[in-house]
Order: C-alpha cells, then sequence, then structure tokens
C-alpha cells in the first residue's frame, strides 16, 4: 500500500476516533447542559406532548388538559380553578410551576421514575409515562363552605383532621383562575402581569404562606403553657391579675375590652378573652417554658411542609417580660400562619398529640394503581393529655357561654376562641378577626375536624366579637361540612 493511502487512511481514522469521542462528550457527559439550556425546545416539546396527569379531589379530577394543536401541544386546564388554586397552584408553559402542581410535578409530567416498570429503559428511550395522579386529601364540601364563607373578603381558612393531620380544607381569598397561566401566548403574559399587579395579591396563599399576628387565639398556647408549668391548677381559682396589668419594667398599662377581668379566673379570662390575666400568665410561665410550648404547636418551625413549603411562624426566643407579655396575648413579633393555628386547635382536639398536617393521601399510575401512600405520620405529644382537656373544656365555655357563641352546631360540640390582632404602625391597621375550634358530632367518638380563619378586611370593631362575628360564622359552615350537619 502507497504511503500516502496508508497516511490518509490514519488520519481519517483519527477524524473518526474525534467523532466518536465528541459524540460521547456531547451525549454523555454534557446531555444534562444542553438538555437544560433555554435554547433547546425538545425536552419541552417532548413534555407538553401528552396529557398532564390530574390533581384529584374528593373522586374527581380538578385539573385537566387541553389538546391545542400546537407545538406545545397539551396545555393545563382547571375545574373551578380559583376554589382550588391554594392547593393546585398552576403549572404553566411560559412561567413554571406553584404549590402541588410544582411539588408533583415529575409525577404528573410522567417523568418520575417510579411510573415505569423499567426505568433503565425509559433513561435509554428518552420516553415519558403517561402522567399520574394525585389524590388529596381534601373535602370537597369543606372547601367550598369555606371559599363562600370569605365570599371575596380577603382572608383564608385551614382545616385539619385531629387525629390524622389530613388537611381537610385550604383556602385564600382573593384568588385567581390558574387556567389564565396555562399557555404561553399574549393573553397569559397580560394575565401574569396582571396578576402580580394587583394590590390585593389574589395569587399569594394567605393559608399557608402568609403569617399574621394571631392576637387573642394565641391565648390557648399560653393557657397550655401555664397548665403544663403549674403556674394553673385550677381553672376557676383567682388568677390574681390586675386590670389594668403594668407591663414590667415599663410605665405600659394593658387594658380589656371586656368588664370583669381583674383577678377573674382563667376559665372566665379565656372565655372573655381578657389580656390582663394573659399577659401576666406568660411572664409568670417564663420565656423558656413559653418558648417550648409554643415549639411543641409548632412555631418556629422551619421546615414545615404539606407538601409545598409553609412560611414559619414565629414566637420571639429572645424577649424581656414586657415583651413577654404582649407576645403572650399574640400581638409584638408573634406571627402564624392560618394553618399553623389550625395545628394549634387541631393538637387541643386530639388530646394532647398532633400529627404533621399532609395533603396528599396518595399518588398513582394513570391507571390507578398506587404509587406511593400517604401513610401514619408522626405523633408528637404538644401537650400533657390533662392540659389538652382542661383546654377542650375552656374552648368548650367560650362557645357555649363567650365570645364564640356563633360558632355553636346543633348535634355537636364545638370548642373555639376568638381573636382580633391588631397591626400596623400604633395599631392604626384595620384589625384581623380570627377564629380557631374544633368540633365532634354528638355520637362521635373524638372531634372530627379542627379549623382556623382569619379575615384580613373584617368589621372596624376592635373588640373580640370581630373574630366572633366575622370569623367564626366561617368556621361554623366548614365544621357543619366535615360533619355533614
Amino acid at each position: 500500500m502507497a504511503p500516502y493511502i496508508r497516511h490518509a487512511l490514519g488520519f481519517c481514522g483519527l477524524l473518526l476516533l474525534a467523532l466518536l469521542v465528541n459524540a460521547a462528550r456531547v451525549q454523555v457527559v454534557e446531555a444534562g447542559a444542553y438538555g437544560d439550556n433555554p435554547a433547546n425546545r425538545r425536552s419541552a416539546i417532548a413534555r407538553y406532548q401528552q396529557p398532564r396527569g390530574n390533581i384529584v379531589v374528593g373522586g374527581t379530577a380538578v385539573t385537566g388538559s387541553r389538546d391545542t394543536g400546537e407545538q406545545l401541544r397539551y396545555e393545563r386546564t382547571y375545574l373551578d380553578g380559583p376554589l382550588y388554586a391554594p392547593v393546585t397552584g398552576f403549572a404553566s408553559q411560559g412561567y413554571g410551576s406553584t404549590l402541588l402542581e410544582h411539588t408533583e410535578d415529575g409525577l404528573l409530567a410522567g417523568t418520575d421514575p417510579r411510573l415505569s416498570g423499567f426505568p433503565v429503559w425509559n433513561d435509554v428511550s428518552h420516553e415519558l409515562n403517561p402522567g399520574g395522579n394525585v389524590v388529596t386529601t381534601l373535602d370537597a364540601k369543606a372547601q367550598r363552605a369555606a371559599f363562600r364563607g370569605l365570599a371575596g373578603r380577603k382572608g383564608a381558612v385551614a382545616a385539619i383532621e385531629p387525629a390524622t393531620g389530613k388537611v381537610l380544607a385550604l383556602v385564600s381569598a382573593p384568588s385567581y383562575d390558574p387556567a389564565l397561566l396555562s399557555g404561553n401566548g399574549a393573553g397569559t403574559t397580560a394575565a401574569w402581569e396582571r396578576l402580580n399587579a394587583d394590590p390585593d395579591k389574589p395569587m399569594l396563599n394567605r393559608a399557608v404562606r402568609q403569617t399574621y399576628p394571631p392576637g387573642s387565639t394565641f391565648k390557648v398556647v399560653t393557657a397550655a403553657a401555664a397548665l403544663d408549668a403549674g403556674v394553673i391548677t385550677d381553672l376557676d381559682a383567682s388568677t390574681d391579675s390586675p386590670d389594668p396589668y403594668r407591663l414590667p419594667g415599663t410605665t405600659t398599662r394593658l387594658t380589656n375590652e371586656a368588664d370583669g377581668c381583674r383577678n377573674t379566673s382563667l376559665r372566665e379570662a379565656f372565655a372573655w378573652s381578657c389580656n390582663t390575666v394573659f399577659a401576666k400568665l406568660g411572664v409568670d410561665v417564663g420565656l423558656p417554658d413559653m418558648t417550648a410550648t409554643a415549639r411543641a404547636f409548632g412555631f418556629n418551625d422551619t421546615g414545615l411542609r404539606v407538601p409545598f413549603s409553609v412560611a414559619q411562624s414565629t414566637f420571639d426566643t429572645t424577649m424581656d417580660k414586657a415583651q413577654l407579655g404582649l407576645s403572650s396575648i399574640g400581638q409584638y413579633n408573634t406571627r402564624a400562619t392560618p394553618l399553623q393555628m389550625a395545628m394549634v386547635s387541631a393538637a387541643v382536639a386530639g388530646g394532647g398529640q398532633a400529627r404533621a398536617p399532609y395533603l396528599v393521601e396518595r399518588t398513582t399510575r394513570s391507571g390507578g394503581e398506587t404509587v406511593s401512600g400517604g401513610g401514619a405520620h408522626a405523633l408528637r405529644q404538644v401537650m400533657r393529655p390533662s392540659t389538652a382537656w382542661q383546654l377542650k373544656e375552656l374552648m368548650r365555655d367560650a362557645v357555649e357561654h363567650g365570645t364564640g357563641g356563633n360558632a355553636a352546631i346543633r348535634g355537636a360540640t364545638v370548642g373555639g376562641k376568638t381573636g382580633t390582632a391588631q397591626h400596623g404602625v400604633g395599631n392604626t391597621g384595620l384589625p384581623y378577626a380570627w377564629f380557631v375550634s374544633w368540633a365532634q358530632a354528638d355520637g362521635s367518638p373524638e372531634p372530627e375536624v379542627a379549623v382556623a380563619v382569619v379575615v384580613e378586611d373584617a368589621s372596624a370593631d376592635r373588640g373580640e366579637i370581630s373574630g366572633g362575628g366575622d370569623a367564626a360564622p366561617i368556621a361554623r359552615e366548614v365544621m357543619r361540612a366535615v360533619l355533614g350537619s
């Protein structure tokens, strides 16, 4: 063979080897970088070539997929979008995804390897499995009752099944239709800009992503701390509380909306929400025990997920006695999500024990086969059982004889606590109306639902009646829906 032919063959061999090495580099080493490059539309085109799996409430899919006939073929649709937006979030071709659409994206989109019987083959073929389904714990009747109760007012509702931690309702108002954001055209862009510019923040999930001063509803936590610490041993004994109460180390005098709070018992102070009694109780309990009790209820937990993240509810751990007094009545730096306050009520209803709240009952393949189940969530001891029993008695009295009368349900035992939380510079903001509660149908062995309601734009009345007048009726209808009353 002529030398020049051998040289040509060798050179061609080197070129072929270089081509193979480069192909391996592109397809193996840098495959992830190319796949994630925004300019690469192959993954997006493939992703939207099949219908997305569904989110299910009470056996009914509240999501769907519409064939647009375009390159990004399937677009997300929603049944009763504003009703379920605080749970589903949105899945947008242009703006990504939020809430369950985001946390369960792999399963809904069909990319989760658990959906395939042969995951390795899917990795080689790059084929998508049919999208799976997410079955939620929501009670559709309770969700609707909460949505109707808010009736367009700004606020939120969270409801939990105390024995299990199942989230039965999660509503935020005002809401929005996530279908407006599903596509990628000019209409979607306009909707995105309009929703983000809206001063009422309809895309803010107030039930889990907004914290509020809980006001007098936090007195449930303070009462639990006082009972657990032995500061209070008799619900009907005098608490030796002055009215007004001077906050320690200051000249500030705390007063009450209600009369008869001087030296009153814990039972009466709870029923009529005496600020002076609970501020003094918090100081008497002390910062370490108040902090420990708040933490046991779920405050200062940075890792709460349902499965999407929940904003941290906070109880300050570095305060002087005056600040502790204010914090013990749900003011100063104390902040809570509605879901957190539903957890407080659920812990009382659960006999002092509580399970972490969760929203996904199970996930399934498109054919209905279970991929994963909710399973039993860890049980934690929040307070002594005797303390929980006494708190249930106090909350029941608050409904039967105190400020929570609007939450009463015929054929059920209801416990509750009203609250009106001041906010703004110099407390000039319109008070937030709160109500936390639980309900147990007559003949039922245990409470079936715990609820928290906050209304941002309630009546300007600054007394406890705001919580009883604006928030308690909403909680009542949610509890009735769960109990089937």
